[in-house]
């Protein structure tokens, strides 16, 4: 049986689920021997109804918060589930998660009962707990190694499915009861933002809210798919799309990125959602590799990249799915028809050639059997997006916030337009605002073309918009207007009406001189240098632009500087001008750059930027992180740059 559930709220949709997929494989997880064990739909929403019976024996009620602090894996899913047969809301969070953490957000959200993964987050939990006097149960997941006794305030899971089975075996049905009971505008979900500015606030996502993300999702899966499941689970991105897969059948597996590239031999997902983080570090690996290759082989690649470019760019053009920011004229079109129906008619015979013989193994890297990658939570970098487009596995770079369940706008297999998120998601309304009058730019009806090509802020409204920020109405009020979500990004509607992120008001750096500079961009171009790891503009009140760099260590020794770090690399004057000289080509008029947005200093950066440090869990940078740890050098940068 195949077909999408439909159901009021999350939690009927998964019981429906194990009802309806029944037998077929819904979650995998991996042995420490690189196979998997398996958890069929069915066997999942019983143990879920097991384990929730006995969460409101210990006095769970309705439209109570239940953390979870735990990162991917089947026991996640299946408190999940158990947390929304009580008819209650979960809190997740990662395992990673600080002691300061724990205690702000189980405080602020009256937290009672707790799901933690191991021992080391019972211990982070047990180091604050002094400071929740609301919390009253821990539930760990894993057995607790070593330790011959517990609180009794902390449980063993499997303990308390095992309590949830005699229950139910005596008849016990409150949990099914709970689900009759559950409204669209209850609470499925209260995810505190780790954000790039700021303390977390507490999102509050309704059943409501996801059940449209699910109806309107506007591309197929079927229990035929398979997907990897490797982003944060607790993050709305990696959460919608876990949703999703249950109301589709889908066979999910838990990976992780130590053990991606095996995990992908593996399984051959068909499938998978993925943060532009992991393409570029791919895109990176193939082109050092590409370098390292025999000259004939290196022609041969080149070649193949090549044709498939001018192939795929043809059959954009010819679709009307490439991007269109200024309503090209008639002239124009006619002259880029006869342009690429020429490298089609050239290139369509050697390409076909090619790709047996070099791109197929490209996509054998990432299993071979990839119907497309959804990509979301930061930018993917131009390059990138374009180079695994051309190799034939379509990225469908989406779009949204948490604070929207969280997407507002994807690309589908009907209209991939590259340097866009793609069309407005089914039921979104999006509108382009004006920063400094307010006034509507798009759509505005007294204009033939709506607006399309006016840059201003994003507002979006629609059924996946969130209730509001928990116990925070001042906050609610700044974002939420007349159900209107200003989201503080930056975007324009193309003229083949898809949306293009181009940047976020709150990242906008003011030079001295008055000139608005959106750093993305430059960032994304500079990244196309395999000398360069990861990087960020800076120069707020400043005459120009600087930039702090993470230099790559592969790349400089590909280009003939061999170093063991950094800190060495960076004593080398050919490093500092040969990075010199890659920055003056990159930002630059002939990439389209203005003279105010051309870096005038840089300095490396020795130690990578890492996720819950500089980097929020879907890879973007934190930018009041990095300015406040890196001071001194930035500090220096500009007293340099003036000296």
């Amino acid at each position: 049986m195949t077909g999408r559930i439909s159901a009021p709220n999350l939690a009927s949709l998964f019981l429906e689920a194990g009802i309806r997929w029944g037998e077929c494989p819904a979650f995998s997880t991996r042995r420490p021997d690189g196979t998997f064990h398996s958890v069929g739909y069915g066997a999942w929403k019983e143990r879920s109804l097991a384990l929730a019976t006995a969460l409101i024996e210990l006095g769970v009620e309705s439209r109570d918060h239940v953390a979870i602090l735990s990162d991917n894996r089947f026991e996640w899913i299946l408190a999940d589930a158990a947390v929304q047969f009580c008819g209650a809301a979960d809190v997740p969070r990662a395992a990673d998660v600080t002691g300061s953490e724990i205690a702000y957000i189980l405080d602020h959200a009256d937290v009672e009962v707790a799901f933690v993964e191991n021992a080391a987050v019972l211990a982070k939990v047990e180091s604050v707990k002094a400071s929740l006097p609301k919390l009253r149960h821990l539930i760990l997941m894993s057995p607790a190694e070593g330790c011959s006794a517990l609180p009794k305030h902390v449980h063993l899971l499997r303990d308390l499915e095992i309590r949830g089975e005699e229950l139910r075996f005596q008849g016990d049905r409150r949990a099914e009861e709970r689900i009759a009971d559950i409204q669209p505008e209850d609470l499925f979900t209260l995810i505190y933002t780790s954000g790039t500015t700021g303390t977390p606030k507490g999102v509050q996502l309704t059943h409501g809210a996801m059940a449209s993300q699910i109806r309107n999702l506007p591309f197929v899966l079927t229990p035929k798919d398979r997907a990897l499941s490797i982003l944060p689970v607790w993050h709305s991105y990696e959460r919608v799309f876990e949703v999703i897969s249950i109301a589709c059948g889908v066979h999910t597996y838990y990976t992780s990125l130590r053990h991606l590239g095996e995990d992908l031999q593996t399984v051959k997902p068909t499938i998978m959602v993925s943060a532009p983080r992991l393409w570029e570090g791919l895109y990176q690996r193939i082109i050092s590799k590409v370098q390292k290759a025999a000259p004939f082989r290196r022609l041969l690649f080149h070649a193949a990249r090549l044709t498939a470019h001018e192939v795929r760019v043809a059959r954009s053009f010819f679709s009307g799915t490439q991007i269109d920011l200024h309503r090209r004229g008639l002239l124009v079109s006619a002259l880029m028809a006869v342009r690429h129906a020429i490298g089609w008619a050239l290139c369509i015979l050697p390409s076909m050639l090619l790709d047996q013989l070099v791109l197929a193994k490209l996509r054998a890297v990432v299993g071979g059997e990839f119907r497309g990658t959804i990509s979301g939570g930061g930018a993917l970098p131009p390059h990138v997006d374009a180079f695994f487009n051309d190799i034939g596995i379509p990225v469908l770079e989406g779009y949204g916030l948490t604070e929207s369940c969280p997407v507002l706008a994807v690309r589908t297999w009907d209209k991939l337009v590259i340097g866009t998120v793609g069309p407005f998601f089914p039921e979104t309304q999006i509108r382009i605002v004006d920063l400094l009058a307010g006034t509507i730019l798009y759509p505005d009806p007294t204009r033939r073309d709506l607006g399309c090509g006016k840059r201003g802020e994003i507002h979006a409204k629609g059924p996946q918009i969130m209730k509001g920020y928990y116990k925070d109405p001042e906050g609610t009020s700044r974002v939420l207007r007349d159900g209107w979500l200003a989201t503080g990004d930056l975007g324009v509607v193309t003229f083949n009406e898809c949306l293009k992120i181009v940047g976020r008001c709150k990242e906008t750096i003011v030079l001295l001189g008055g000139e608005n500079v959106e750093p993305l961009p430059i960032e994304s171009k500079l990244l196309e240098s395999p000398l360069i790891d990861q990087c960020m503009v800076v120069g707020q009140d400043q005459k120009h632009l600087g930039l702090l760099v993470v230099p790559s260590l592969v790349g400089f020794a590909n280009a003939g500087i061999n170093t063991n770090d950094i800190a060495s690399l960076k004593s080398r004057p050919e490093a500092h001008e040969m990075l010199r000289l890659e920055i003056r080509r990159l930002v630059g008029e002939a990439n389209g750059f203005k003279p105010f947005e051309r870096i005038a200093n840089f300095t490396m950066i020795e130690k990578p930027f890492e996720v819950g440090d500089e980097l929020t869990m879907t890879f973007k940078l934190r930018r009041h992180v990095i300015t406040e740890k890196y001071g001194k050098e930035i500090g220096a940068m500009f007293r340099n740059e003036n000296d």
